[in-house]
């Protein structure tokens, strides 16, 4: 059976993102989420990043967890936003989470801040937190 081949998932697509820093990182050639994994891993790549594009290393910390979460299927754009913001910011952070707790979390979540996207089902939080419990960890702090 051949594995199903992602497309790589566009950084200029995730919520909530400034355009200008997306522009800054295309110029370095990172347009993917995989390409801003590959470059923010660790501390001091993300450090290099920052100096490099003159974006503030806090921002780069969150494309690369953004880009994380972009490596569960199902979670990209406005999921990746709806998770990091709700405090659920890497693969390794979703993995420690119960399904039902982690779903009334983020309900909570959308009902008190007004959030534009809608809660996950009970069946996205099980398969999302199942497969981050499958994935390697590649964020460092």
């Amino acid at each position: 059976m051949k594995e199903k081949k992602r497309n790589p998932f566009k950084l200029k697509e995730f919520r909530g993102v400034n355009p200008e820093y997306i522009a800054r990182l295309a110029a370095l050639g990172i347009k993917t989420s995989d390409q801003m994994l590959a470059a923010g891993r660790t501390g001091p790549q993300r450090a290099a990043l920052a100096n490099e594009s003159g974006i503030p290393e806090p921002t780069i910390l969150e494309l690369v967890k953004l880009s994380d979460l972009a490596r569960l299927p199902g979670v990209k754009g406005i999921r990746a936003r709806l998770y990091y913001d709700a405090g659920v910011d890497s693969v390794a952070g979703m993995a420690a989470w119960q399904p039902e707790p982690l779903r009334l979390m983020v309900t909570a979540y959308v009902e008190q801040t007004g959030f534009d996207g809608l809660p996950p089902l009970p069946k996205e939080v099980s398969s999302t937190i199942a497969n981050a419990q499958k994935l390697p960890i590649m964020v460092e702090d």
